[in-house]
């Protein structure tokens, strides 16, 4: 393939024509509610000052990562559906993967921070403020996004400098494993151990998060309140079940031999990493939240969203 000027074939979710509109429908309503969850947490965040914490700061830039997520792959699939095409330039498919995985490499971080922040909120209150300062957040969210980057730079090189046998991609975007797999060179085999040592260290945060979240569940079970020790079980738990669906689904889609055929169990997978979570987390992580319910009807000019 000539990389300057070679086209990709992305997967075709159907041959009949029906089913591919359909299939890109679906996948508009779940694009659209995705943004539309995710705006209105940026919106109350950034219009309401009662917000300007550290906890709705991380929350914010949580959403910001699951905009622009979803915004890199989803809407290229949807196009190619409605015009009935399987295409996508050399230059749309690197960055494809570069975005998508600068996002999804925030994401793990900005979890754990979320994470780390509500350790410090709920087992060292006095010194809350002293550590989840302002310029110490600042400092940390402006660490997620440079990491976030370099980490991207480093995957999406190693993919794209080896060539590659053919063009045809049996995933519905850029993934870095179904490109591996139509590579016609040993290079891959160096990103290859780039994937398994960024895997490691997400593995690594999520270790992180449980641990934090045993210390926490600790901490809650000595509240007195009944109500409080239930609010704070119903607010960590969905967490922790979609923090882990998102990284056990990507660490298998990752590492798992890809098949030479287009696999449903591999398209499922991707839409459980990719599209889920980033539409899950403004319901689990903001609209159950009080604080951020009376933002919005302030926003809005609404009497209440309780």
């Amino acid at each position: 393939m000539d990389n300057g000027t070679s086209v990709f074939l992305l997967l075709e979710f159907s041959k009949i024509r029906e089913l591919q509109i359909m299939y890109a429908s679906v996948f508009l309503i779940l694009y659209l509610m995705t943004l539309t969850g995710n705006f209105l947490i940026i919106s109350a965040v950034v219009f309401d000052s009662h917000l300007h914490t550290p906890m709705y700061l991380f929350l914010m830039n949580l959403a910001l990562q699951n905009f622009g997520s979803v915004s890199v792959i989803v809407p290229k699939s949807i196009i190619n559906s409605f015009m009935n095409t399987r295409q996508i330039s050399y230059s749309e498919c690197v960055t494809q993967v570069l975005l998508f995985l600068f996002f999804v490499d925030s994401d793990i971080s900005l979890l754990t921070l979320m994470a780390y922040d509500r350790y410090v909120a709920i087992c060292s209150p006095l010194h809350y403020e002293m550590i989840m300062n302002r310029k110490a957040c600042s400092i940390m969210v402006g660490s997620v996004w440079v990491a976030s980057l370099l980490n991207a730079v480093l995957n999406t090189t190693g993919t794209f400098l080896t060539p590659f046998c053919s063009n045809i991609i049996n995933q519905f975007y850029c993934e870095i494993p179904h490109l591996l797999k139509i590579a016609c060179s040993d290079l891959y085999v160096t990103e290859i151990g780039v994937v398994v040592f960024s895997i490691t260290i997400a593995f690594g945060c999520f270790v992180f998060i449980v641990l934090t979240y045993v210390e926490i569940f600790l901490a809650v079970l000595r509240i007195p309140s009944v109500q409080g020790r239930k609010k704070a079980f119903s607010t960590c738990l969905p967490h922790l079940i979609v923090f882990s669906i998102f990284l056990f689904t990507g660490c298998f889609a990752y590492l798992r031999p890809i098949s030479d055929k287009p696999s449903h169990l591999d398209f499922a997978i991707t839409v459980m990493y990719s599209i889920i979570p980033p539409m899950m987390n403004p319901l689990i992580y903001s609209m159950r939240n009080n604080d951020i319910k009376i933002a919005l009807s302030r926003l809005f000019g609404l009497k209440s969203l309780m």
